[in-house]
């Protein structure tokens, strides 16, 4: 992924999602430590439902239009 594509991202979780700055920093920690993307650790880890995660998947592939 891009670091454009990655901060839209971000910016996506932040604001529309709702997660806490301190979350999504957390997270990003965990995903590489677990080698794991963030979209699905954030999901495993029960700060996004899957309805939010396909959203998530839904605007970056959109994004990558």
């Amino acid at each position: 992924m891009d670091n454009y594509l990655y901060k839209q991202m971000l910016i996506y979780l932040f604001n529309e999602v709702g997660l806490k700055e301190s979350s999504i920093e957390l997270a990003l920690k965990l995903s590489i430590k677990n080698k794991a993307p963030l979209p699905i650790l954030l999901w495993s880890y029960g700060m996004l439902t899957i309805e939010e995660l396909d959203k998530l998947y839904s605007f970056l592939f959109q994004k990558m239009e």
